[in-house]
């Protein structure tokens, strides 16, 4: 087993305060969860949980069963802090809530005339 191909893949994990890749070398044969298992980030960061977070290759989302090719760069997710659905809806509420208040679009009445105007009411 000694003589068995290896390949070299790089394992990323991200956080606000800190951002690591590592290098390993695994078996041609290895899984995601092997080189990640490999690499030693679920040491160094003990909040990664392999069956919470989500993995991907190259940022397209993959199963840790699943396979490794030369090169890949496996990323392992962390989980979102705010449904962006619900910060989207939130915006928008915000943006209708502007323009209600705001007063009608067209004619403002808080506005000094313009000169022309002011220059007809003295003639």
């Amino acid at each position: 087993m000694e003589n068995a191909e290896k390949i070299e893949v790089e394992v990323a994990y991200a956080r606000p305060d800190q951002q690591v890749i590592h290098k390993v070398t695994v078996a041609v044969d290895a899984t995601i969860e092997e080189a990640i298992r490999h690499s030693g980030i679920l040491d160094e960061f003990p909040e990664v949980r392999l069956s919470e977070n989500k993995v991907g290759i190259f940022g397209k989302l993959a199963k840790l069963n699943g396979p490794l090719r030369n090169g890949d760069r496996i990323e392992i997710y962390r989980g979102l802090i705010a449904d962006p659905k619900e910060v989207r809806r939130q915006r928008a509420a915000e943006g209708k809530q502007t323009k209600k208040g705001g007063g009608s679009l067209g004619a403002d009445n808080d506005a000094p005339p313009d000169r022309e105007s002011a220059n007809n009411a003295t003639d």
